[in-house]
């Protein structure tokens, strides 16, 4: 079978397209802006990618094209699709036909944390010798590729995206997955390009809840307002929950529900392992993954020791290099509750290391790339969310709200630059040797972590 993807540098559909080639599928796709680490991935896997969306790609004749979110209505390749009759399918609904289909599918959704508590979920299932199959929205470190099959009678964890699945399907990706264990690490404001509201996001979640059967496992958050709100609507499945305060342990047990005292025990576990994540967010996220980890026969114990070889995800507070003492650090954070808990994980890291001396210094370095940050939506919330930055530097290009007068309150902690050129020039200038420089963006920024360190490195000479 042949199939012809659009958007296919997306993670995604990137990752689907390496699950296809592997399935024996001849592939072929492309995307607006070929780029890399996407397409070297795919390039490795044998598969060509066209520049673009020009209707010639028509003349391809695939069996079937394959339709990224990201494509709509006016795309010329979609308008010749749509004129020639030609088969079609968004790449949610490929994906729960051709791969997911008859395998124990555990799903991981979440505003937060989603990529790294998938590729925790899926070494879990690795290390217990499951050989999993899974698709993640970024590169786990373990693996080293984004997607693979796996033994095909072994579970499928996956990155379950609330996000729409096409133009012509308006519901969240994650419907079409269908779990049997399903992980709600925690829910917030998000996506507000197709979300009005959190109650929109909410009732998506509780769409994911009513395909989980009843011999399924839910796996919630039970500190997160939203998700009780989830449940509230209807649950048919049994509930774990993680992360409750000790205060909260005893009214789970007395409704029936064990598991939370259970789960809970485990973060004790979980503190006895040396590992290099920070903060209790990545706690969190290893207790639901432990959860989940259970539901396919993989005991607590075993699993909170087999974290201790977990190595992160590519682009989680990744550190890129160091130049003129200054290190230099890529994260994907681009919420403001994300870029909040990258900021925090660092200082509290940082602090612990210069213990009596000189407190280093945190410069963060973003760009509100997102859509929902495009729109300005949640503009009001980053003062609040660079809090433990010493220094701001915001990238302002193709905004069109004032981010000057959004950081305002941070006075002269903050800066805004119109191009990544000023940007990394302003920077430069600022670092001081100590210095950690975080960058944060979910694109490619502008090459600007490289660039750094090499303008950091003509400074120090």
């Amino acid at each position: 079978m042949h199939i012809h993807i659009l958007g296919i540098c997306g993670t995604f559909m990137g990752g689907l397209a390496v699950l296809a080639r592997e399935r024996g599928h001849t592939v072929t796709g492309c995307d607006a802006g070929v780029y890399p680490p996407m397409s070297d991935q795919l390039r490795a896997q044998g598969i060509a990618l066209t520049e673009g969306y020009g209707a010639g790609q028509l003349a391809l004749a695939p069996d079937l094209y394959v339709i990224g979110n990201v494509v709509t209505r006016g795309n010329p390749l979609m308008e010749a699709i749509l004129d020639a009759g030609a088969p079609y399918a968004s790449g949610p609904q490929w994906l729960a036909e051709h791969v997911l289909q008859g395998r124990h599918v555990l799903a991981v959704a979440g505003t937060h944390g989603k990529t790294t508590t998938t590729s925790m979920l899926a070494w879990l299932l690795e290390s217990a010798g499951l050989e999993p199959g899974f698709l993640v929205g970024g590169v786990p470190l373990n693996f080293g590729i984004s997607a693979r099959v796996g033994k095909p009678d072994a579970p499928f964890v996956i990155e379950a995206d609330e996000y729409d699945t096409a133009f012509f399907d308006k519901r969240s990706k994650f419907v079409h997955y269908r779990p049997r264990t399903a992980i709600l690490n925690n829910l917030e404001f998000d996506h507000a390009d197709i979300f009005d509201d959190t109650a929109a996001i909410e009732r998506q979640f509780h769409h994911l809840v009513r395909t989980v059967p009843a011999k399924g496992r839910l796996v919630v958050n039970a500190r997160d307002e939203s998700l009780k709100r989830v449940l509230a609507m209807g649950c048919w499945s049994e509930v774990q929950r993680f992360g409750a305060r000790k205060e909260e342990t005893g009214a789970l047990r007395a409704r029936g529900e064990p598991h939370a005292f259970d789960v809970l025990r485990g973060s004790l576990k979980i503190g006895r392992v040396e590992w290099s994540l920070l903060g209790e967010h990545n706690q969190l996220n290893a207790l639901a993954a432990i959860g989940a980890a259970e539901h396919v026969g993989i005991a607590p114990d075993a699993a909170a020791k087999s974290l201790a070889g977990f190595e992160n995800v590519r682009r989680r507070l990744e550190l890129r290099g160091e130049a003129g003492g200054v290190k230099v650090y890529d994260d994907f954070a681009h919420h403001p509750t994300a870029i909040r808990t990258t900021l925090n994980g660092l200082r509290r890291k940082i602090d612990a290391a210069a213990g009596n001396g000189p407190r280093p210094r945190i410069l963060a370095v973003f760009e509100p790339r997102s859509n929902t940050m495009k729109l300005g939506t949640m503009k009001a919330q980053l003062p609040w969310a660079l809090e433990e930055a010493d220094l701001a530097f915001c990238h302002s290009g193709g905004l069109d709200w004032d981010a000057v007068q959004a950081l305002a309150p941070m006075g002269a902690q903050a800066e805004v630059c119109a191009t990544i050129d000023a940007l990394v020039a302003r920077v430069a200038q600022a670092a001081q040797p100590a210095d950690h420089v975080v960058c944060m963006s979910n694109g490619g920024f502008g090459g600007i972590h490289q660039r750094l360190l090499d303008a950091l490195a003509a400074k120090a000479t």
